[in-house]
This record gives structure tokens, C-alpha cells and sequence, in this order.
């Protein structure tokens, strides 16, 4: 599963570099020049991180990134702010605004994915490359190999990113509408019974018994994965 990039960036030349830099670390680049273009884009799928540039045309950078945060549907958003603004202030005012991320230009293109790749092991482990274990349960994105007591579970596409979501947050009660927003998109439009029905694939999957312990339904609320035996 790629994870995609919104690139804000108005100077052509760092976008190749940024494009040729990301497609290289294996993301999903999208590119745009302004923060009204990017505004637009995510009134589609949103993306997993946005790069934004502070110096844009008409909209500035740093006023994108705080109306991001005041959005409901993008507060949780990774931002990186990536400019030649270096000084301590202006440092201060990103990360204060909500980037949660500063990085000053000229830059290099291995801090760059260093940086990207921390963040999203931070802020978004459900798209991060790292191997999620919980209890005796693993899984690999980047092999697409799921384990459970080191015996390989074989899932289709929908139920692997159900249950990957569902391992980076392990504990956590989600509703429908909430997985539904976070493993499908927020711009798809289904019904939250679709939920309930990959649930129970995956438990399927997981076999009877694992699955519905592993799997729990809270009554009123939704789903959350808890841990196996270790």
C-alpha cells in the first residue's frame, strides 16, 4: 500500500526534486502549486502526509497548515513544513500553527524520507513500512504476510487494511464511520453495515475462535483489536 504525499509547492524545480525524491523512497507524490490547489485536491481522498511550502501565491503556506488544523476532517492531517524560513521564529510559528514537522531548504532528499517516514510512524502507523505486532498476531505491510502463532493467515486486500489499521492501534475502539472513513476513505460513500461484514471475514480468517477474541464488538460503540497471548 503506497502512502501518498500532498506536495504544496509553487517552484518548479523542487517539485521534480521532490517528486523524483519521493517516488524513489516508494510514496505516492501528488503535486500542486498553491494552497487554493490543495484545498480542491482534498475535498477528495486525503492524503497520508501534505509537504507544504510557507512562500505561496495569494494563500500562504502557513495560513493552509492552520486552516487544516481547524478543519475536523484534516486536524489529525500530518504536515510537514518544508521552506527556506529558518530562523528560530519562524520555526516557532510552524510548529505553533500545527506542523508537526519543520524542515528548512536547501535540504537533503534522506532527511526528507527520514523525516516523513518518523512521522508517520508517530502520527499514521497504519500506512507506516514498520511491522506491526501485537500479542502473538504480525503483520508485514511491506511482504503483505500475516502471522498468528506463526502459523500465515491469508486475507484478501479489504481485510488486511482493516486489520492493519486495527493493529497500529491496538485498545482502540473505533465506530463504523470511523473505519469506514479511515480503511476505505473518507470520500467513498457506503453503507457502515460494510464494515460489519469484513469484520467478520476477518475473524473468519483469523480463525473462529482467535478472530472473536482478538476482533472484540463493543457494544454501542464499534470494533477494537485486543492483544492475543504474547
Amino acid at each position: 500500500m503506497e502512502c501518498s504525499i500532498l506536495v504544496v509547492e509553487d517552484d518548479p524545480a523542487i517539485q521534480e526534486l521532490l517528486r523524483f525524491t519521493l517516488r524513489k523512497a516508494g510514496f505516492s507524490p501528488m503535486l500542486v502549486a498553491s494552497a487554493e490547489d490543495a484545498s480542491a485536491v482534498m475535498k477528495g481522498a486525503l492524503p497520508d502526509v501534505v509537504l507544504i511550502d510557507w512562500m505561496l501565491p495569494k494563500t500562504s503556506g502557513i495560513t493552509l497548515a492552520r486552516q487544516l488544523r481547524q478543519n475536523a476532517r484534516t486536524a489529525d492531517m500530518p504536515i510537514i513544513m518544508v521552506t527556506a524560513r529558518g530562523e528560530e521564529s519562524d520555526r516557532i510559528e510552524g510548529l505553533e500553527t500545527g506542523a508537526d514537522d519543520y524542515l528548512v531548504k536547501p535540504f537533503s532528499p534522506r532527511e526528507l524520507v527520514a523525516r516523513i517516514q518518523a512521522l508517520l510512524r508517530r502520527r499514521a502507523p497504519h500506512v507506516s513500512e514498520s511491522v506491526l505486532t501485537v500479542g502473538s498476531l504480525s503483520l508485514d505491510p511491506t511482504t503483505y504476510e500475516v502471522t498468528l502463532d506463526g502459523q500465515r493467515i491469508l486475507l484478501a486486500p479489504t481485510e488486511f487494511k482493516l486489520l492493519r489499521f486495527l493493529m497500529a492501534n491496538p485498545g482502540r475502539v473505533f465506530t463504523r464511520t470511523q473505519l469506514l472513513d479511515k480503511v476505505w476513505g473518507d470520500h467513498v460513500f457506503i453503507e457502515e453495515r460494510t464494515v460489519d461484514v469484513h469484520v467478520r471475514r476477518l475473524r473468519q480468517a483469523l480463525g473462529e475462535e482467535a478472530g472473536q477474541q482478538l476482533i472484540e464488538t463493543v457494544r454501542g460503540a464499534g470494533y477494537r483489536l485486543v492483544p492475543g497471548p504474547g
